[in-house]
This record gives C-alpha cells, structure tokens and sequence, in this order.
C-alpha cells in the first residue's frame, strides 16, 4: 500500500516555488521542501504556502537534497516520495498520472519523461540531456527517453538502499545504473514541461559542469570504481 508524499528540492526559488508548493498541495499532501543552503526566502515563501520546510545550512547540491528528503519522509513513515524541482518546470497537474503509475508498479522507480515543445530549449541543454541519456543508456542497458528529468517516484526504502553518492544534478543518473542493477524497474511516462523564457529560468544545472559530472558518474559505474 502506498504511503506517498511531495518532495520538493529548491536553492533560490522564492520566485516560483510558491506556486509549485500549491499546486502540488491540490494533489498530494504533505509537500516537504528541501531547502539547499538558498540565500533567498525559499524556505519562508515554502512554509507560507503550506510545505514541511528541511534547510541544509550551506548548499551540498541537489542530490544531496533528495537524500535529506528520502530520509526525512522515510522517518515519518511515507513509502513513496513524488520529486518535484523548485523552479516551476514540472506541472503539479501531472502528479495524478505519477501516482498511477507507481500503484501499478509500487517497487519501480517512475520517471517523467518531459515532453519539450521544439525549439524550446537552448542547444546546449538539448545536446547535454542527449548525450546524458546516451551514457546511461550505456551503463543501464536499457533505453530510456528522459534520464535528466526531476519529476519522479522514488520508492523511498529501495532508493536509499541503493547506497548512491553523488551529491549534484549526477545523483539522479547514479540512481538508475544502480537501480537498474539491483533488479528494481524503470518506468517512463510523459509529463508536460514549462520552459520559461531564458531570462526568466531559475535552473541551477550548469551545462559543460553538470554533464561532465554525469558523464564521469557513468563512467566509474562502468568501470566498478564509484
């Protein structure tokens, strides 16, 4: 039986996340936010719009979010988290069909595959995630359409026993080379995306970076050395 809850990674989101943490609030309650070491009023504007607020003092990234997330809902008994980013990409509106999948398959890890409208998004995001999916791809043995996405289900018991490290945007591509090897399924379904225009974005995935990141995650699995 499932037992979910919203998790919310933010780093200076005070912009969007207030509409990020209502909307989720109209599908899925508690909605717990994460705030990563923000120098805004992330956690101010979070707590105003009725989320559970955990503050890292200083920013440690965001896979290291997701963890403190997992292991907070995990001590309050929630089975299942649904991930949301702060920054209003992801559609609240899509948490039921989330949902449904995991009931389907309650030990799988569900991704959103975002759905970009053409021409939406900067080249260099556009060769990042390709190249990105292609490595995993590689690693995982299994084709998967969005690997980079933060909309997901994370079976939270399963996930944390998976024993990944990364502390960056690398997390998310380490968790599913060793979910993949541990036998726990990998779902994908189509969730919408809003790509603001590039003055207004609030991302924090830095191009070159964050993909070298994943790239050498990917490689260390590989190679059995991470």
């Amino acid at each position: 039986m499932l037992r979910p809850a919203t998790l919310v990674p933010a780093l200076d989101c005070e912009a969007t996340l207030e509409a990020v943490v209502r909307g989720a609030r109209e599908h899925l309650q508690p909605v717990l936010v994460v705030d990563d070491g923000s120098r805004d009023h992330t956690a101010d504007v979070a707590k105003s719009a009725g989320a559970e607020v955990v503050r890292h003092p200083a920013n440690r990234g965001k896979g290291a979010a997701l963890r403190s997330g997992l292991r907070a809902l995990q001590e309050r008994g929630f089975t299942h988290a649904v991930t949301l980013d702060g920054d209003g990409q992801h559609l609240p509106g899509d948490l039921p069909l989330l949902l449904r999948a995991a009931a389907e398959a309650p030990g799988a890890i569900v991704l959103g595959a975002r759905q970009h409208p053409p021409g939406s998004l900067a080249p260099v995001r556009v060769f990042g995630n390709a190249f990105a999916n292609r490595w995993v791809t590689i690693a995982c043995g299994a084709v998967l359409p969005d690997t980079q996405s933060g909309v997901r289900v994370y079976p939270i018991a399963a996930t944390l026993a998976l024993g990944c490290r990364a502390e960056r945007f690398a997390f998310e591509t380490e968790v599913l080379i060793r979910a993949r090897r541990a036998g726990i399924a990998l779902r994908s379904v189509p969730v919408r995306v809003h790509n603001p225009p590039a003055g207004e974005r609030t991302s924090h995935f830095r191009g070159v970076s964050d993909t070298a990141r994943i790239v050498l995650t990917v490689i260390g699995l590989l190679l059995r050395v991470y």
